[in-house]
């Protein structure tokens, strides 16, 4: 029988804790199962399946395709109040295919692999809300399994049907290389392709009869690098070119451009993002094109949660930090000597808990939209060598062995141990929701993406 938060005990915790250990191998294979599938953005059918197969063998009711994404479902337990919510990712990134060693070796050339951790990041939410479900509770637990993190904003769909509608707290978590509660917010962004349609001709017999689309996509690139200086230093912008032609010996028709651009505030990136059009407006002007702008996605920056985070903070510092082995411990200083990074940053023989972060965090994610219609908080936990960076090859090795595993399970233990708190003492949920609503400030959340949108399911394709 669950008691009072005031009395938990640290018997109790270890309760929770133990939970979590007995299913921590086999949902540990199932994060190295979705590392080898490495399925990119909306098109992580096995991945899903997996944790989906994973919930409904513990007994959660599983709604799959929901919200017109295949990969995306909703599972749940309980019924009543609380309602808690634990998100799952899956999606892997292009390119980034490895090999769990220390140097860089893809298991398949030009393959996507899991070089931001989200083969943890799903598993472990699951692994929490199978250990949730065997200490048992009063309330409702919802796992949401939420596809293409990565610049597909599948969560944005999610919230646009409406599936979040209920939920009391929504607990999340991210793979990093530190362990701590978080009080810093991450960049809103916005993405979009620019697509440039001129008109064909041989380049060397007729090139006066051509209207170069290629043209009009480097006289973009070229405003959008002028641009920079005239915007607040903290943007970000990136883009690539995903189409350039067929042949250099045909002026192109069709050329198109992926942007991002990222900024702390939403009302500030809109600002910025009303330039960026003018600037293929411009560029269609001057090179006798026309542009086309396909939006693939926006998210918001994160909203935190100062009561969330702070049962965040005491439940990690209670858990306790990372233990190494020898073997770990060389993984780590082998593969900090392919990095340009502090040599004191050593993996060493412990990962400690860091303090509560508040710094803006300069990435993005559709998690933080979820922050703006329900209370959120993230924990970031250790499963990379200090010093490395996501979306690296690095990264994806970490994410690969056991290093990453040890930090998916304290991930779990945590959850775990905080959505047990609030199902122990649902009075805890008043703090957590009067510091939504001043955050928020009577804010009324609306997305770039317009509700009757559909997601970009082949967003990943060029």
């Amino acid at each position: 029988m669950r008691i009072g938060l005031l009395l938990i005990t640290p018997l109790l915790y270890a309760e929770v804790g133990a939970r979590v250990d007995a299913h921590a191998e086999r949902l540990g294979a199932v994060s190295r199962q979705i590392w080898e599938l490495a399925e990119v953005g909306y098109k992580e059918t096995k991945s899903s399946t997996l944790l989906q197969e994973e919930l409904r063998r513990a007994g959660f009711t599983v709604q799959a395709g929901v919200a017109g994404m295949p990969t995306a479902f909703v599972a749940t337990y309980g019924n009543g109040s609380p309602v808690i919510g634990l998100m799952a990712e899956y999606d892997a990134l292009p390119g980034l295919s490895q090999e769990d060693v220390a140097k860089r070796a893809p298991r398949v050339a030009g393959a996507a692999g899991h070089g931001c951790g989200h083969n943890l990041l799903g598993t472990g939410s699951v692994l929490a809300a199978i250990a949730l479900k065997e200490e048992g509770f009063q309330g409702t637990l919802k796992v949401f399994g939420t596809p293409a993190e990565e610049g597909g904003a599948g969560k944005v769909y999610m919230i646009h049907a409406g599936l979040f509608a209920g939920v009391d707290a929504m607990l999340a978590w991210h793979p990093g290389d530190s362990n701590s509660a978080s009080l810093g917010t991450m960049n809103a962004n916005i993405s979009a392709k620019f697509r440039f349609r001129g008109v064909a001709s041989h380049a060397a017999m007729a090139p006066e009869e051509g209207r170069s689309a290629l043209d009009a996509v480097m006289l973009f690139g070229h405003a959008v690098d002028l641009l920079r200086e005239h915007v607040p230093a903290e943007t970000r912008m990136h883009y690539i070119v995903t189409q350039g032609g067929a042949a250099a010996n045909i002026v192109p028709d069709v050329a198109e451009v992926s942007i991002t651009l990222r900024h702390a505030s939403m009302k500030v990136l809109d600002g910025i993002w009303k330039r960026i059009e003018k600037a293929a407006e411009g560029s269609a002007l001057a090179t006798e094109t026309r542009v086309e702008q396909q939006l693939i996605g926006s998210v918001y920056n994160l909203l935190p949660n100062d009561a969330l985070a702070g049962m965040y903070d005491r439940n990690l510092r209670r858990i306790g930090g990372l233990r190494y082995s020898a073997e770990e411990q060389d993984f780590a200083d082998q593969l900090r000597k392919t990095l340009f990074t502090d040599p004191e940053l050593a993996l060493g023989s412990e990962a400690t808990i860091q303090p509560v972060q508040t710094s803006a965090g300069a990435a993005s994610t559709d998690a933080s939209d979820v922050s703006w219609v329900v209370p959120m908080s993230q924990l970031n936990v250790a499963t990379f060598v200090p010093g490395i960076s996501p979306h690296t090859w690095q990264s994806t090795a970490c994410a690969g062995m056991s290093i990453g595993r040890k930090g998916m399970v304290l991930a779990a233990k945590v959850m775990a141990q905080t959505a047990s708190d609030i199902y122990a003492n649902p009075k805890l949920l008043e703090p957590i929701r009067e510091s939504f609503d001043k955050r928020r400030a009577g804010f009324s959340y609306l997305s770039r993406v317009p509700k009757n949108a559909a997601p970009p399911l082949n967003y990943r394709d060029r």
